[in-house]
């Protein structure tokens, strides 16, 4: 009982944060979950399964996906939606700790979840067409472990540099920033000219050091073509944090400048997306699902685009690696794996995944969905389709190092700089020397199989997702 009421609270909490985040929905709670008819049709009584999910961007239309989808299907099944905006990874923990799991759920830690025995998997229940339609995009550690599959891929985050065009206009900036030394610049030159109006050139999260900092050195390292995600050198197969201090170097500079936006240290992403929807920051990092942020959650009447980040010299050697890999899957605990799965089929659908593609709440990884799918009409997604310059990658041994690094993270000590300035080669090699010590113990514990591939080049993967 007692481990009920932890979670019946922990879900109240997490859906009031996700509706009073949605702006003006709080008095309409059914808006994270489905709308169901309580008549069952003939053929008995009807099967109810939980689905619970991190996105809240397309709430509202997946709301209407599912009730189309209890409306219409033949086995009497009924799906009910939970979103949990915020600490959905602990929810499913203490969901699976009391025996109250859901029976579908977003994949949102793969790895975490299947090590931990929460996921079914489906290679049993896939047929044949469908293993060779996503037969390119099945990858370890990402929707599949020990070739066991659990999920598959839906949408990827293609991330951008996302500019204010009103800001850049009001500077005198005619296009985006091709290297580091023209965003520093560019931001300089925003908050000079922004200073009427409370403007500043640029913001990140930083409220979440480590997610802040990756949004922008991912990006921006790997198509400048450094091998480097995460830290981590695929050529290698050892971190390397020395490879990102051109970026870290431009955020102390923008600092000093007093170009970001005060209290950049205390900002998370939804006042990050309110500051920049009242037409407050100049430019930030972030991924393709932005779009529908700004015509939903936080609607605006600011001239914005998106545009490939910039590189550290202004050649593009690499490509933007896109995070895409896994979305649903189904819980190991559940009574009712095959009627799950009817739900999966309906979702891993190409009808589905071209309609969520063209209404611009994510962009289609699935090379089926890209070929046929007509261009989203969301203002602002043109900037995120994909180009030559966008390319898979294997996910890194960051997470699993993570949990072994003995000190201070890299997050912390990097944004510390960023602040309080300091031995930046020190703090550099530092970080490298305990991360790479974090990854030999995960790797002895078995905690990840990745290992050096001396023949990996980004430039080669140019051109692998878009011509």
């Amino acid at each position: 009982m007692k481990k009920k009421m932890v979670l019946s609270t922990l879900i109240g909490v997490t859906m009031v944060a996700s509706l009073a985040a949605c702006g003006g929905q709080a008095d309409q709670p059914k808006s994270t979950a489905t709308a169901t008819s309580t008549s069952a049709p003939a053929g008995g009584a009807k099967t109810k399964l939980s689905y619970w999910t991190i996105d809240r961007h397309d709430a509202d239309y997946m709301k209407d996906v599912i009730k189309k989808f209890n409306e219409t299907n033949k086995d009497n099944i009924e799906v009910e939606m939970t979103v949990l905006a915020d600490n959905f990874n602990q929810s499913i923990d203490i969901a699976f700790a009391s025996n109250q799991a859901p029976d579908i759920f977003r994949t949102n830690d793969f790895s975490g979840f299947v090590k931990k025995g929460y996921l079914q998997p489906i290679n049993d229940m896939m047929t044949d067409d469908m293993k060779k339609r996503y037969s390119n995009l099945l990858v370890e550690e990402l929707n599949m472990m020990d070739g066991k599959i659990y999920s598959l891929p839906h949408t990827g985050q293609y991330w951008r540099l996302i500019y204010n065009v009103d800001l850049f206009q009001k500077a005198g900036i005619t296009a985006p920033p091709k290297t580091m030394k023209e965003l520093v610049e560019d931001a300089k030159k925003i908050t000079e000219a922004g200073k009427d109006i409370g403007a500043y050139g640029f913001a990140e999260n930083f409220k979440n050091p480590a997610s802040a900092f990756v949004r922008i050195a991912n990006p921006v390292g790997s198509l400048s073509g450094t091998s480097v995600v995460d830290g981590y050198n695929y050529k290698t197969g050892q971190f390397d944090y020395m490879a990102y201090k051109p970026i870290v170097e431009a955020l102390r500079q923008m600092k000093q400048d007093g170009s970001m936006l005060p209290g950049v240290e205390s900002l998370d992403i939804d006042p990050l997306r309110a500051q920049f929807a009242a037409g407050k920051i100049g430019m930030y990092f972030n991924h393709s699902g932005e779009p529908a942020v700004y015509q939903s959650q936080f609607p605006t009447k600011v001239n914005w685009s998106a545009a490939l980040p910039p590189t550290i010299d202004g050649s593009q050697q690499g490509t933007v690696s896109v995070i895409a890999g896994n979305y649903i899957g189904i819980s190991k605990s559940t009574a009712n794996k095959d009627k799950a799965w009817k739900f999966l089929q309906y979702i891993y659908n190409l009808d589905f995944q071209k309609e969520y593609h063209e209404k611009g709440f994510g962009i289609s990884i699935v090379p089926d969905v890209n070929a046929v799918a007509k261009k989203p009409t969301t203002p602002g997604i043109e900037g995120f389709l994909p180009t030559k310059f966008d390319a898979l990658y294997a996910p890194s041994p960051l997470n699993v190092a993570d949990t072994k690094v003995e000190g201070m993270k890299y997050g912390n000590a990097i944004i510390k700089y960023m602040l309080e300035g300091g031995d930046l080669d020190k703090i550099l090699n530092d970080l490298t020397a305990r991360y790479n010590a974090g990854l030999e113990k995960a790797r002895a514990a078995g905690d990840t199989k990745t290992k050096a591939n001396p023949s990996f080049d980004p430039n080669k993967l140019q051109g692998s997702l878009a011509k």
